[in-house]
């Protein structure tokens, strides 16, 4: 029987053992998607306490704990914050399967050195140990960042949005680098009139453009966009239960933008209209950039009204959406290879339905200008575990290149999920030590070492453009 995650924890073989330990644990972290707070590292933020950095906005948890039966206001009320831990410590032991489970020990193992088993009778040792530590500067946020070798963040960021934080952070001359990406989600919501004309006043404001009219908007956005270009960002990202592809000429998207800047709320073909002809305009901005475009797929968003009544978005009422994506997809890709607009793009599913489509839906355009000009992106959110990462990348190896997969990102809130970094490593690495093992891979593990440093890190270097140095000579 092995030992619970000890150096060798999921390498299933010696190949997978030498695959990890001398080419993939090394290698620094480039966190090219994330949601971790730029003003946090600018003030380089000191967490009181394990439940501030670990259970503050964490839905994952969240989620784990309310169907363990723990009362929200226990979750996310009013209680002391060692009664939240551990309430959370009494729900761990009933994660077992679950990648929580994994993820909570690897935490506390990578990032405090503790390598107890977090549960009630241990909960205020784990507590009273991490929290002291984190106390000290040592465990600052810059220092957290250091600790797991991380050399580039792409945090993500509204267009109204200022950024001074980056701006701080690189005044200050921190080694890291903190660029933003642009998400514009809100400048195509137009489901909620009310809602909408709110942001595009702000967007108004933060531009000094007066949005009455469609090119108004685009005149405004474009504005902004070279706003975030002059702070580094090189990445948009957006987050859709689905590809929007429908026809809309200039007219008709001047036609439903003057509709809504007059308060009135659309029909259901109107607003898909408009998303259509936003996404085209947003792709067509990314490719005068040559920025690369994110594309989360497939999840429902805020399915317990009364729940997002009280405590907002992003705390654990979102599920997996089973909508047809694929003739949209294609679509959509087709028009703008067509226009000459089709930037770099990483395309993620959150319905494991669809990882052999997105899969397939690659080569359909690639174009021979870049390795992996569009990518199936990592595992996200639901499938940000053990099963889904080996699904992704198995799905990508049948179907496409995995070597020049551009690897993972933590798609996070947190300053602890690096540590899903090495999470992805070791499984990457074990699936290519068992090929070897089983005769189905040459044992030529130089080489193969050199394809897991690039899927770790030098692809997504590469890729993305970002000036970094180089960790390990010879790369490919």
């Amino acid at each position: 029987m092995k030992k619970f995650m000890d150096e060798n924890f999921l390498l299933q073989n010696p190949t997978a053992q030498k695959l990890y330990h001398e080419y993939a644990a090394g290698m620094p972290i480039i966190d090219y998607h994330c949601h971790i707070n730029p003003k946090d590292i600018a003030d380089d933020r000191q967490f009181e306490n394990l439940t501030q950095i670990w259970l503050y906005g964490d839905h994952y948890k969240w989620r784990a704990m309310r169907t363990n039966g723990v009362q929200e206001n226990d979750i996310t009320g009013n209680v002391t914050d060692y009664k939240k831990f551990e309430r959370w410590a009494e729900t761990v032991p009933y994660t077992l399967r679950n990648p929580l489970y994994h993820w909570t020990h690897l935490e506390l193992k990578t990032a405090f050195g503790i390598n107890k088993i977090l549960s009630p009778e241990t909960a205020r040792e784990i507590y009273d140990e991490a929290s002291e530590k984190l106390r000290s500067k040592e465990y600052s946020v810059r220092n957290i960042l250091r600790k797991y070798k991380v050399q580039l963040v792409c945090t993500t960021d509204d267009p109204v949005d200022s950024l001074e934080h980056h701006q701080r952070i690189k005044e200050d001359g921190f080694e890291i680098q903190v660029l933003p990406a642009w998400r514009p989600d809100k400048a195509m919501a137009v489901e909620n009139p009310d809602t909408y004309n709110i942001y595009i006043n702000k967007l108004s404001d933060v531009t000094g453009i007066d949005i009455a009219g469609f090119s108004d908007l685009l005149s405004a956005l474009e504005k902004r966009q070279k706003f975030f270009s002059n702070y580094g960002c090189r990445l948009s990202d957006h987050g859709l239960e689905q590809i929007y592809c429908e026809d809309c000429s200039e007219a008709e998207a001047k036609s439903i933008f003057k509709k809504i800047r007059g308060g009135r709320k659309l029909d259901n073909t109107d607003v898909d209209k408009f998303k259509s002809v936003m996404l085209l305009e947003f792709a067509r901005m990314d490719q005068d950039y040559n920025w690369v475009q994110q594309f989360h797929i497939g999840a429902i968003r805020n399915n317990n009204t009364r729940m997002f009544s009280q405590l907002g978005p992003d705390t654990g009422f979102d599920s997996i959406g089973d909508a047809e994506i694929a003739l949209s997809l294609s679509h959509f890709l087709d028009r703008l290879e067509r226009q000459g607009k089709l930037t770099k793009t990483i395309l993620y599913n959150l319905n494991p339905k669809d990882n052999e489509v997105f899969a397939t839906m690659l080569g359909n355009f690639q174009d021979g200008s870049v390795p992996g000009k569009i990518q199936f992106g990592s595992g996200w959110w639901f499938l940000d575990q053990k099963d889904g990462m080996e699904r992704q990348m198995t799905a990508l190896s049948n179907l496409g290149l995995l070597s020049r997969f551009v690897g993972m990102l933590t798609d996070s809130r947190s300053f602890l999920s690096y540590p899903r970094h090495e999470y992805f490593r070791r499984i990457l690495c074990n699936l290519f030590g068992s090929d070897v093992e089983n005769g189905e891979l040459p044992a030529d593990l130089e080489w193969i070492g050199k394809i897991i440093r690039n899927i770790c890190y030098y692809n997504a270097r590469d890729y993305f453009g970002f000036q970094l140095p180089d960790p390990v000579d010879g790369n490919l």
